[in-house]
């Protein structure tokens, strides 16, 4: 099947948008590194494309501190920027609706285990990250910084930065553990309000204010944020 003809039949299906995963570095020779089994460069950016023009609104995605270079983020980032302009230009009824810094964890990666990769950004390097794709696309409405690669603290410093959304609660993440992250696997809506509360205001005297949010950034409602703030705590995950 053709990519669009699979992409009809998943709408078809219910689907009403896709994740922009699995774009790593969008540099074929940092790609053959790190993950020589995925996509290339250019077909991450055409299946983009063709989402885009079937009405599938994405995300948009990076994932740093490992093998890549200045140059191959930079090239990463135009790419990014340069795919949004074509889908906008072409009036297409979805387009990127945020990016997505993911610093890399390193201790359980196989890339770092056979020694192809560092041990991921340093904190400076992955707040510079977020502050960057904030200057560098002006046609992506949000920059998103995730609390499970940058923990509270770099969340915080990011969402300064240039950030404008926090990543989801989640419930028993299970990604970034593999790779050894240690930040935790849950964090509540009391936590993010938090972390949002505690910015210090803009040069106009603004402080931040938080909202729950759907996939595409409509207000998620009184209700959802109500369930949202009722939930109980993690349970333990148990095994037999």
């Amino acid at each position: 099947m053709t990519t669009p003809s699979f992409l009809a039949s998943l709408q078809d299906a219910g689907l009403g948008s896709l994740p922009g995963t699995s774009a790593e570095v969008l540099d074929d020779a940092v790609r053959r590194e790190i993950c020589p089994d995925k996509l290339q460069a250019t077909e991450w950016l055409q299946i983009i494309g063709e989402a885009h023009e079937a009405g599938l609104p994405t995300t948009s995605t990076i994932m740093f501190g490992h093998a890549e270079g200045y140059a191959s983020a930079a090239r990463h980032l135009m790419r990014i920027r340069l795919r949004q302009e074509r889908s906008l230009r072409a009036g297409y009824d979805a387009a990127i609706t945020e990016f997505v810094p993911l610093p890399f964890v390193h201790p359980e990666a196989p890339v770092y285990r056979r020694g192809a990769a560092r041990p991921g950004p340093t904190l400076r390097e992955a707040v510079l990250m977020h502050a960057i794709a904030r200057l560098a696309l002006p046609n992506v409405p949000s920059v998103q910084t995730s609390w499970t690669k940058m923990g509270a603290r770099g969340a915080a410093m990011a969402l300064r930065a240039g950030a404008n959304d926090l990543g989801g609660t989640l419930m028993s993440e299970s990604i970034s553990r593999a790779a050894g992250a240690a930040h935790g696997q849950e964090m509540t809506p009391e936590s993010m309000h938090a972390i949002i509360d505690g910015l210090p205001p803009d040069a106009d005297g603004e402080r931040r204010s938080a909202w729950q949010r759907t996939t595409l950034y409509a207000p998620a409602g009184e209700e959802r944020e109500e369930a949202a703030a009722a939930a109980g705590p993690l349970l333990p995950v148990t095994v037999g």
